[in-house]
């Protein structure tokens, strides 16, 4: 095993930082890929890779991106769930860059659901 750096615990550090942030209430937004076999062979890893770098280009610090497996549609992949403080969860599909683009100016950063690639809003689960 490789040994860690000052620099991979800062990384590992900023990561768990983040993750709380959301669940206290100081993020803006989590985005959450789907990311499983069938995602990534519609093209997630492209989805999730041009998300990330539009974040860091943008300076956008408050917005969590985290991955999971499959969501069992696997025909409407790509997908992504957006889950912003406060308000229900809304998944989309059939996604592409320029679409993941306009979900995050429009959803994300406005608080306007881009409905026309929204599959569904609210969670699948049941309390």
């Amino acid at each position: 095993m490789k040994k860690l750096k000052i620099g991979d615990l800062e990384k590992i550090r900023q990561k768990a930082k983040r993750t709380a942030d959301l669940r206290q209430g100081k993020a803006r937004a989590k985005i959450t890929v789907h990311m499983g076999t069938c995602g990534i062979a519609a093209g997630a890893r492209e989805i999730l890779t041009a998300l990330l770098k539009t974040l860091e280009k943008r300076k956008i610090k408050d917005v969590i991106v985290t991955t999971s497996g499959c969501a069992g549609l696997c025909s409407r992949e790509p997908m992504v769930t957006v889950q912003i403080s406060g308000r229900p969860p809304v998944k989309y599909v059939d996604l592409t860059k320029e679409k993941m683009s306009r979900i995050l100016n429009d959803h994300i950063l406005k608080g306007n659901i881009v409905n026309e690639y929204a599959l569904a809003i609210g969670s699948e689960r049941t309390h």
